[in-house]
């Protein structure tokens, strides 16, 4: 296989509260899992992330606590930070967009846009307290939905309906900073990104992603269709990065603008701090020859696939996005997450009650590619003992033990001969070859569910071959059936990998005759003759084989649905 480079991100998530199972699920482990599969393709990859740390919900949660705005990002940055460590997410470099660094490249790409004439100032219309003497852009206020009378819309955005917020058309406004409804509107000078001026060159340009998603092209097609909508990207707040031009102080570049040029000045340090020989823009960012993937949830796919390309093709700066597999909404017990009205799971305590392999797994295969899914504590209970411990970790169970007690010595190696050209070996082959493909094509929950198939294929073989009766009469035709069924056991160990990095290590560990990554990853890449050289001095199993899957207890289960319960 070719070589080929991938630069893969996941949304920058908010420094501002917890991560839960619906962030994870909608752009966190499948881009790590993507990324995952294209290393053991043998191509090179850069997967990157970070806290986006600018905007108005910061600065009032910040106040709220009483901790200067550097500490409250900081606080939520290594706690998510911390998080993506216990849940395998494996990123080459999670920054932070408060950083020196990342203000250096965001004005770059300002001053490159101005310049072309994309950044233009702006009259529009905006409230202001009259009590706290302060401007009230976005979050600062708060009122009555003008679309569907929700009476906590936010100043950007209304929860309920889901609508972008005009705040002046709000109704019972209430100023979020002192509480006050003495509201006046007022004119405000701000500077636009004119998306507008770039239409004919966007539209062209989106002519050529009709093969994304069916719940991504057609909604952007709507969206973009007749014109682009100029965005306002500065606000009078105290917090972000000031605007480099004359007479603008007071005025910050606000995070619709800044917050994605977190992705290219995230890849620019992990580069420097590396002291990597490669350019972040030549090598990478604006390189005809890197496939660039954004894994978002469907709330930031205007972001994606609308502000950001238009600021990158405009500019010149960057390549545009060639794929943006945004995932639907997960949902808890079936209603949206809630931290406000507690209908809300903390995914730290969360790993620490049920570990890595269960929550990856049950998460990975309720993935909302398509539609919205919700999670459910007693589906991950039957999924995981159902599934992932009866189907993978009771067959591994069983053919390992079984190995060892009876070949203690060690397997010998005639015994695993043949495997790849027998009719196993073909089908396994063909199916590994299909899971790539499925892979491929960002269709990750199907993944999952491939290599589960394949499981359960393995543990048909050991089933209807019964060494345990067979070596009553004939040692080696059940010591050919164990050689076989371990064979299945360490071709499952490859292709979880990307899947559940705890669990392939966990099962890898008892194939020390593997001597490199080469041979994972041409078993990866369904070449199974490589098999010949990992058994050709057959196998020893040195480390005491115990049940790699644990099944999950129904207590645990009834005490996070009486949480639920208290929590509402």
């Amino acid at each position: 296989m070719q070589q080929k480079k991938f630069l893969i991100t996941s949304a920058l998530p908010y420094a501002n509260g917890p991560i839960h199972f619906g962030h994870m699920a909608g752009a966190y482990l499948s881009g790590d899992v993507y990324n995952r599969h294209r290393k053991l393709q043998g191509h090179k990859t850069l997967f990157i992330s970070g806290s986006d740390e600018h905007g108005v919900a910061i600065i009032l949660n910040a106040k709220k606590t009483g901790q200067d705005y550097q500490e409250y990002v900081d606080k939520w940055h290594n706690e998510h930070a911390a998080l993506f460590k216990d849940y395998g997410v494996d990123f080459d470099f999670f920054g932070q967009t408060s950083a020196d660094y990342h203000e250096k490249e965001v004005l770059e790409w300002f001053k490159n846009l101005h310049g072309k004439g994309y950044i233009e100032p702006k009259d529009s219309q905006q409230l202001y307290c009259n009590d706290c003497k302060n401007h009230l852009p976005d979050r600062f206020v708060e009122g009555t939905c003008y679309k569907c009378g929700f009476e906590h819309a936010r100043g950007d955005e209304c929860p309920n309906c889901g609508e972008f917020i005009d705040p002046v058309k709000l109704t019972k406004t209430v100023c979020k900073i002192c509480g006050s409804n003495n509201i006046k509107e007022v004119t405000v000078t701000q500077y636009y990104i004119l998306l507008s001026k770039y239409h004919k060159e966007f539209r062209e340009w989106f002519a050529t992603k009709q093969d994304w998603r069916k719940t991504v092209y057609p909604y952007v097609d709507s969206l973009t269709k007749e014109n682009l909508h100029d965005r306002a990207i500065t606000r009078d707040i105290d917090w972000g990065i000031d605007v480099p031009l004359p007479n603008c102080e007071g005025k910050k570049l606000y995070v619709w603008f800044d917050a994605p040029i977190g992705y290219v000045s995230n890849t620019r340090k992990f580069l420097e701090d590396t002291n990597s020989s490669e350019d972040y823009l030549k090598d990478w960012w604006n390189n005809d020859d890197v496939e660039l993937t954004h894994f978002i949830g469907k709330d930031n796919i205007i972001f994606h696939t609308i502000i950001f390309p238009t600021m990158s093709l405009a500019s010149g700066i960057c390549q545009a996005a060639d794929q943006v597999p945004a995932n639907q909404f997960l949902n808890l017990e079936g209603k949206q997450f809630s931290k406000s009205t507690g209908h809300y799971v903390d995914a730290g305590s969360a790993i620490k009650e049920f570990g890595q392999d269960a929550l990856r797994y049950y998460l990975l295969s309720i993935l909302p590619e398509a539609t919205d899914s919700s999670f459910s504590w007693e589906q991950l209970q039957a999924k995981v003992n159902n599934e992932l411990a009866n189907n993978i970790g009771n067959f591994l169970n069983r053919c390992l033990k079984f190995t060892q007690k009876n070949w203690a010595e060690g397997m010998p190696a005639d015994y695993y001969k043949g495997f790849a050209a027998s009719e196993w070996g073909v089908e396994l082959s063909k199916d590994i070859l299909e899971l790539n493909g499925l892979i491929d094509g960002y269709s990750i929950k199907k993944g999952i569910e491939k290599v589960m198939s394949i499981g359960q294929k393995a543990n048909n073989y050991f089933s209807d071959n019964a060494p345990w009766a067979s070596i009553k009469v004939d040692k080696d035709a059940a010591g050919k059936t164990l050689a076989y069924s371990s064979t299945y056991a360490l071709c499952l160990g490859v292709i979880l990998q990307p899947f559940l990095p705890k669990l392939s290590s966990n099962i890898l560990n008892h194939f020390k005759n593997i001597t490199n990554v080469e041979q994972i990853m041409k078993i990866y890449q369904g070449d199974l003759s490589v098999l010949e050289t990992i058994f050709a001095k057959g196998h020893l199993l040195t480390e005491t084989v115990e049940a790699l899957v644990p099944k999950i207890d129904k207590e645990l289960i009834e005490a996070q649905l009486e949480l639920l319960k208290v929590k509402k």
